[in-house]
Formats: C-alpha cells, structure tokens, sequence
C-alpha cells in the first residue's frame, strides 16, 4: 500500500510518499479501508520532534489521528463492526496513523460513519468534535441557559463547540475576524466579537458562564478573558502549554483540556450530523501524496480552515 511516513524527525522535507505493507489486523484489531484523513496541528508538532515526551512514536511513523473509512477485514476475535461498515475513529497519537491506503484499529475505538456526507468528509469531525464537546460537556458542565464565550471560534474546534452550544440551548458569543462573522452567525453564534478590531474583553458587555479558549493568546489576554467569567464559572483551555487560570476567591475554575478517544461520543457526534444538527466544515480536499505540502503551509501559517486528506483512489 501507498502511505506517508517519516523516519526521522524533522522538517517537512522528512515525509515521504512510499510504498509500506499492507498491515494485517491482530486480536481485537480491524483493518480499515482509509478514505481520509485530516490536518491537524499536532502531527506537525509530533513530525517535528517536539512532542517526544508525552507522545513518542517508533520510527518510521505513519501520521494521522482522524479516520474515516471501511472496514476490510477482522481480526481473529472480532466480530463487529461487519466488513463493509463505514466506520470514524480518533486514533491513538503514538501508533501508525491514517495517513495511509490501510490503517490497523481496535474495534472498540471505532463509531458509524455518518451516511450524509462524502465518507472522506468525516475525517474532519472526530479530533477536532471530540474536544468541542468533552470542553463543553465534560469539564464545563454546559447547560441550557448559561452563557458561554467561545474565543478562537472561527477553528475547527470552535465551529463545533458555537453549533454544540448553541443546541444545548445556551447564548453563544464568538470571536472571530470580520470575514468568519456570517458563518459563525449561521452555526448559531448570538454575538460574534471581531478580535482584530479591539479588545475582547472590553466588548463582551456581559459575564459568561464558560469561557472556551481556543485561541493562542497571551497569559495576560486570557487573565482579562477569565475576568469576564462569572462567580463559580469554568475556563476550559485547549492551549495547553500556557495553564489555564483560574479565580479561587471568586470560585472560578481553571482546566486545560487534553483530548481522548471516544467512541460513544464520538457516535453521538456522527448521528448529529445526519440528523442535520451538526455541520461539517471542510476547507480543502488534497491528496494522500500532497501531504507534506499541507505541513509546509501550515508552518507558514498560510493554511486555513480544516484540510481533508483524501487517500488514493477515494476522491
């Protein structure tokens, strides 16, 4: 099979395009058929060397947490899901990834893919889906009523978490660029704050309930983000190398949000998305073998908005 590897750690030059063996599913595994995969900021990190601590990977490497695809064959104690099933799975970030024709599985990481969008397609909700809702639901305990500041909303992240906010019947205020405003509107944002145009903190007129930090700011931005949350509120914040705050005389609490794998939710999440409560955004399309040039500009920071990788002969 065809794949995207790197044997060393380094910079984009360090992925190729090869020729691998088709792996064969062992106990509790499935082998999945890949129909895409997507971009997301760790791999260019792991690629780099720069998470070797908490993710260490065997070299070569194979990329790719986000899966969408069909099974193809069963392991010898596996019985579910059949061969043929559209399947989605977060991956684990330490093994060979989706970035390949072929990817190995444990059957229980695996959820239904949804049936109403391009198979390929799905590989844009489950990292990025995932962490929208345990930020939401697990760690900020979000609930019909309450307020909630989702500051980074126009990223993939914050797509999800403005649509799964607003279902939950909360007031959802955004920031974003003036150019992102309309289609935060249409996920369901009530307020979208321009972040290039001012302060934030100084726009948001009312205290929130939950404050969702998806954004790269600096530690005095986000202290004058968490003031805007009210007494007993929650920040939750993805960018995890700058620890969330937090406010003990006012009971605010501060948690920083490292993702897992979830096959429940992530079911949750695909059955929402038929049932037209969810929208998946996808920027761009590009093939398996154009990868690199994905981590090329995501390094220059010219990438925008979520990239589906599309793996050969699955466009």
């Amino acid at each position: 099979m065809k794949a995207i590897r790197f044997h060393q750690y380094g910079d984009t030059d360090v992925l190729r395009y090869e020729d691998v063996a088709t792996p064969e599913p062992g106990p509790g595994q499935v082998r999945v058929r890949v129909a895409g995969t997507s971009f997301n900021g760790v791999d260019a990190n792991i690629r780099a060397g720069n998470m070797q601590g908490p993710m260490p990977v065997t070299l070569p490497h194979i990329p790719g947490v986000d899966l969408a695809g069909t099974v193809d064959a069963l392991g010898p104690d596996v019985d579910a899901p059949a061969v043929g099933a559209r399947v989605v799975a977060f991956l684990p970030f330490v093994v060979d990834g989706a970035s390949a024709e072929h990817v190995l599985v444990s059957a229980g990481d695996l959820a239904p893919a949804p049936a109403s969008i391009p198979l390929a397609d799905a590989a844009a909700l489950p990292v990025v889906g995932l962490t929208a809702w345990q930020a939401l639901f697990e760690h900020a305990g979000l609930t019909a009523g309450q307020r909630v500041l989702v500051n980074g909303a126009s990223g993939a992240v914050g797509g999800y978490a403005v649509q799964l906010a607003r279902a939950a019947g909360a007031t959802v205020v955004a920031t974003g660029s003036a150019r992102h405003e309309r289609r935060l509107l249409e996920r369901g944002a009530h307020q979208v704050v321009d972040h290039t145009a001012g302060d934030v903190s100084s726009a948001v007129t009312e205290r929130v309930d939950v404050l969702l930090n998806l954004a790269p700011v600096s530690p005095e931005q986000l202290a004058a983000l968490t003031d805007l949350v009210a007494d007993g509120g929650v920040v939750v914040n993805t960018t995890v190398w700058m620890p969330a705050p937090s406010d003990e005389e006012r009971g605010v609490r501060g948690i920083d949000l490292y993702v897992r794998s979830d096959a429940g939710q992530l079911a949750e999440l695909t059955a929402r998305v038929d049932r037209g409560e969810l929208v998946v955004d996808v920027a761009e399309r590009v093939a398996l073998r154009d990868l690199a040039s994905v981590h090329a500009r995501a390094g220059a920071g010219t990438l925008s908005g979520k990239v589906v990788v599309v793996a050969d002969g699955q466009a």
